[in-house]
């Protein structure tokens, strides 16, 4: 497979919403395995969105440490639940954390790879990066949700090892 370029700031496209994929043919299924080699080779993220890659298309791939990956295709979130504060970070503003306001569980409706709809309800950091990545589907970035807008931390490269969508962090 093949490593894509990870969009940053200010690249306009993390600004565009992605359109919802309409064919689950060859050209989709290679995207979603270079997408995850990709998010594998950034070393610290867990997380990547089709539009982190320069594709519009609803698609986001979740790896989170000791568990299977996790494929989302035309995701939407159909419930909510709870919120708490979380500091976080992304592959697409390298070098920046901040906290922003989650949910505590979601529910989360999708295609899989075969192109089966599936539900999935999460919590917690599960929770918290389909959020973050949903939200770049539609041209949102973490940024946009700071609780204290402007803030952000500036962090030194070896801090960034948990960084793409990080831990929570008490109200």
């Amino acid at each position: 497979m093949a490593i894509l370029r990870i969009r940053t700031v200010p690249d306009p496209i993390l600004r565009q919403k992605a359109r919802r994929v309409t064919s689950i043919d060859a050209s989709v299924l290679r995207l979603i395995d270079n997408m995850i080699d990709t998010l594998k080779s950034a070393g610290h993220g867990v997380g990547l969105a089709a539009t982190q890659v320069g594709r519009l298309l609803r698609i986001a791939v979740i790896e989170l440490p000791d568990e299977p990956v996790i494929v989302l295709i035309n995701p939407e979130i159909v419930k909510h639940e709870g919120e708490r504060v979380v500091e976080e970070g992304c592959l697409s503003i390298p070098g920046y954390r901040g906290q922003v306001k989650r949910s505590v569980s979601v529910k989360v409706k999708y295609r899989n790879r075969e192109g089966k709809e599936e539900r999935l309800k999460c919590d917690d950091l599960t929770a918290q990066v389909v959020e973050h990545e949903l939200d770049h589907l539609d041209g949102v970035l973490f940024t946009d949700h700071l609780v204290e807008p402007g803030k952000l931390e500036k962090i030194e490269p070896e801090e960034t090892e948990a960084l793409d969508v990080a831990s929570p962090t008490p109200h």
